[in-house]
This record gives structure tokens, sequence and C-alpha cells, in this order.
């Protein structure tokens, strides 16, 4: 049912690219009412305009806390035009019937952001707007409401297009974006009074959503709700899809871990090769030597700004990203050769308190793993030398990294071998020692980290068997011994860290 417009309310925070939208509904014959600021804003634009005071025979009080709440506002919002008692009830109360609200809300978030003084925050919880919203959103097969001037464009085109009248789809659409502009304003406001703690609910949200391609497949619908520019500047390349902003944040997650410089290769969000150098051409050409093979494809990423020379070795290869703090001149001009790789300058780190992810009709919420060790626990033959130290720390971070069951081999801040998402500890072992001989690595010398406990003493005498000499994990067998004598019998390093990795 097609309805036009013949009366506003607007009262609106943000002002910009209303200006057209105002003429228009002066050019229209509307009548508009409204309030404060934006009274004296739709004046200037040469509109006439009627003072809320002026309908309600109220000022506005409390410092502006109160002017919009009074009947004559909310009763020509919901009343209900086919309902013959509201419409005597209109008359009986001299309230002119409403069509459209133009109102949005106090900027919380912002103000949050930008001040810790609690008064200054509590005064941006908005009160007439949020309940003008809902009412005109209770209302929408008889009003239009816009909640944002997100919606200013869609506003403007529907009174340009069809000269100020609006379909039942339309009022319902509107309607639709206010509730969850009401929404997200509440969690917001829920997540500051509860510092941004677990409640009873569940409850985020997240705006700006994003359409991908497609999901993790074709068939399937993806999403993704977040503000990339807030993490990256996009310097190059094609969108990213569902699956690259899956393995962008395992990559970001990994690379945050480390001082050094240190360059990594994801694929399918587990790292297949990773080294820290004293330059960055040089971890870059160890990160590969890891594993050429599954480096085909990858997402790269690394803790320093690309040089030209760094930038020429990539480029022998074919990945789908790069990222990395910062690019050269000349190191752009290299990797900008071919059109859809995706360049990303990373501003800032990949922080989130919380994970969590949907099961059984519900959600899993869990802190997010943080820290690497609780401990330092030397309980092998004797304590890992300097050198193994930096090589189990590094093992350990990456087998963090890795999907459950996971082993990680290092030697010399290289991921030489890794098995992840393995059905057993010792299939994991076999895997890692199987990539470490494919690209010709001696395992002499390295060090294995594990992800969780050994429930037997098998990984130790195969680690053993092949060369390695320490051994990171962090404990909790009801058999750690078996393993804790074997390294002692046999001159191993082996360290319990009392944290456990599971990457599930």
């Amino acid at each position: 049912m097609q309805k036009q417009i013949k009366s506003a309310l607007i009262s609106v925070f943000y002002k910009d690219n209303l200006e057209n939208i105002v003429k228009k509904l002066g050019e229209q014959g509307v009548t508009i009412y409204s309030t404060g600021g934006t009274q004296k804003f739709i004046e200037e634009q040469g509109v006439k305009c009627v003072a809320v005071e002026d309908l309600t025979a109220y000022p506005s009080i409390l410092g502006g806390r109160v002017k919009t709440l009074h009947p004559k506002v909310f009763g020509g919002i919901l009343a209900r035009r086919e309902n013959p008692q509201d419409l005597e009830q209109l008359k009986q109360y001299e309230i002119p019937e409403i069509d459209l609200v133009i109102v949005d809300l106090y900027p919380f978030e912002e103000t949050v952001k930008n001040t810790t003084e609690e008064q200054a925050i509590i005064e941006k919880i908005d009160i007439g707007g949020v309940s003008l919203i809902r009412a005109a959103g209770k209302n929408f097969k008889d009003v239009v409401i816009v909640a944002s001037k997100d919606q200013y464009a869609d506003l403007e085109k529907v009174l340009t297009e069809n000269n100020g009248a609006t379909s039942l789809q339309d009022r319902r659409n509107f309607a639709a974006k206010a509730f969850e502009v009401c929404a997200h304003y509440d969690v917001a406001i829920s997540q500051y009074f509860l510092n941004n703690e677990p409640g009873d609910y569940f409850q985020v949200s997240v705006p700006q959503g994003q359409v991908n391609r497609y999901g993790e497949n074709p068939h399937q619908r993806g999403i993704f709700y977040g503000n990339l520019n807030d993490i990256f500047n996009k310097l190059h390349g094609k969108e990213l899809s569902f699956n690259n902003l899956v393995d962008v944040d395992a990559a970001c997650q990994l690379i945050q871990e480390f001082t050094e410089t240190t360059f990594a290769v994801i694929k399918h969000t587990n790292v297949c090769g990773i080294a820290s150098r004293p330059t960055l051409k040089e971890a870059w050409d160890a990160a590969l030597a890891g594993d050429k093979e599954s480096a085909f494809g990858g997402v790269l990423v690394c803790n320093q700004p690309i040089d030209k020379t760094t930038a020429e070795a990539i480029n022998e290869i074919f990945f789908e990203i790069l990222i990395a703090p910062g690019f050269d001149a000349e190191a752009l001009t290299v990797l900008q050769a071919k059109k859809n790789r995706i360049l990303l300058e990373q501003k800032q780190p990949v922080k989130s308190k919380y994970m969590f992810k949907n099961v059984l009709n519900g959600v899993l919420l869990q802190d997010s793993d943080n820290g690497n060790y609780k401990e330092w626990n030397d309980v092998g033959a004797q304590a890992a030398t300097a050198a193994q130290r930096a090589d189990l720390e590094f093992a350990n971070i990456v087998c963090k990294h890795l999907k459950s069951n996971a082993i990680a081999l290092v030697k010399d801040k290289q991921l030489i071998g890794k098995g992840c998402g393995q059905t057993s500890r010792i299939d994991a072992l076999r895997h890692a020692i199987e990539k470490a001989g494919q690209f010709s690595f001696g395992l002499k010398g390295a060090v294995m980290a594990s992800d969780a406990f050994f429930p037997f003493d098998d990984c130790v005498r195969i680690a053993h068997e092949q060369g390695i000499e320490a051994v990171i994990q962090p404990g909790g067998s009801v058999r750690d011994n078996d393993s804790v004598e074997f390294c002692k019998q046999h001159g191993m390093a082996m360290v319990m860290t009392g944290m456990r990795h599971f990457r599930h």
C-alpha cells in the first residue's frame, strides 16, 4: 500500500548529507517538526519548521534530557491509521499524524573510545531517540523510520523516485534497519556496564557486514562483519574472500608473537614455513625452504617492512596475500606487477579478548589463548642450553598455532617439519619427520614441541632415534614420568610448561 509522507519529525545528532532530504521534504509540502540544533539546521536550508515545543506546549527540560517524550509526539507516531478509535483520539487531543521519523542516536560508542569520564559516557545514552525509533518501527505499516545517517541515501531515493510516497515493503525495510541500529546500540551500552566481560546472554554486535563472493565453498554464503580498515591499508589486489580472511587472521595472530625479524607462510590456517633471521630476506629464504611445496598459493606475513631485495625473492613464487607493517616504494613496484595479488599493510595488532564458535544450536565462548607457558620446568637429563631454549620457545609458539594434534620440529629458529590436525600425537610426529625428510632437513640437534602431553614415551623414543635433542611439552599425563625417564636415560633435555595449546 502506497502512503504519502505529509508530516515528519526530524531530530538528529549527525546532519551530514541531510540537506537534500530537508529541501526535498520542503518542496513536497511536508510539515516538519524538529528540536534544537536540528531545527536551526532545517531553517538554515530555507525550509519552514515547527518547533516540537510548540506542538507539546512543553519546553526542553532537564538539560535536554526530555524534549520529545510527550503524548503529542508519540501519539502522532503510534496511531494506527486504520483504527477509528485511534484517529478519534488524535482529533480529540489535537495530535497531528507523523508519517516520517528521522532520528539518530547519541554517539555512545565514539564517546567510550574517546574518554573514560563516566558522566560524559552516561550522558550519551540516548533515551528519546531509541523510544522514537522503536515507536516508529512498531508502527511501520503507517510510518517511515530512518534511524541512521547511513540510510539518508535510501530515503532520498524514495522521496525522489516516488515523490514522497512509500510502499509497505519500503517501510518494513526501514523498520528492520532501525531495529538493528537499536539492538547494536543496546549491546554497546550493556558491554560498557559489563566491562566487556561475558554476561548472562551472549551479546556481540559487529557492524558493517560485507558480503563475500561465497563462504568456504561456492555453495555457501559468506559475510564478514567488521572494519578491515582499522587494521589494514589494502595497497593492491582483489577483494578478500571468506577463506582469505580466515587465513589472514591466522597469519596475524602468529606473527605478532615474534619480536625478532620473522617471516611466515600460512596455508589453510596452519603455518607451513617460518623462520627468524637477522635480515628479512634471510628470514624469507629460510621460511620458504621449510616447505616450498605448501607455500604455493599461500598467505605470507612478516613483522618488518618489505624491501626491494626481499620483494624480488618473494615475487618468484605464486602467493595470494602478503601482509607486512610496510612496503618500500621499490618493493611495491615489484609486487604490484600481478593484478590479483593482495598486499596488506598492517597498521595495528589483531587483538581479541575472547574466541567463540557456534555449536549445537548454541555458542561456545572462551578466553583467547594468550601466553605460551606458565612455567619453564627442566625435567630431562639436563637443563636446555641457551641455544636449545631459543629453539624450544620458537617451536612452542609455532606448535600453538598448528591444528591439533600438533608437533613442530625446529632447528636454528626455522620450522623444518610439522604435523598438524592428526588423530594421534604419534601420527603428527611421523608426519613432521616425513616433512623434514621431504626437504632434506637433518634432525640431528633439532628440538620438538608438542601442543599437549605425551600419553606414552613413544614420541620421545622416535624423536631420539631421529637425533632430536630437546623437547617442550605442557605435561599433565598420568604417565609423564615415562617420557621424563626416557629423556634422562638418553641425555635429552625436556621442558614442561604447564600450558596446553589445543587448537581444534
